[in-house]
């Protein structure tokens, strides 16, 4: 077998045999570790700029932007609005 100078291979790294295994398996785990949290933080940050905020609309705000838009007529928006309406006052209807 030709070595090369290089000490044999994994089984002679520079003395340390089992450990160095261990230490390097760490180091690339530590490296990998440290990229994907700088990713994660990152993706959050730019979720929490001013023109990412994600705002859930309530079921009042649905049925507005709808009656807005001409999807709904005035009398169905008047319906819809009392069914929440009693669904908000404890009623499930």
């Amino acid at each position: 077998m030709c070595d090369w100078g290089w000490g044999g291979g994994f089984s002679g790294m520079s003395g340390w045999g089992p450990l160095g295994m261990i230490l390097m398996v760490l180091f690339w785990g530590a490296l990998i570790g440290v990229i994907v949290w700088a990713a994660v933080r990152v993706a959050r940050s730019r979720e929490d700029r001013p023109g990412h905020q994600v705002t859930r609309e309530t079921p009042e705000d649905i049925l507005a932007r709808r009656f807005a838009l001409g999807e709904i007529d005035a009398d169905a928006y008047e319906q819809a609005r009392g069914r929440l309406a009693e669904r908000g006052a404890g009623g499930r209807g």
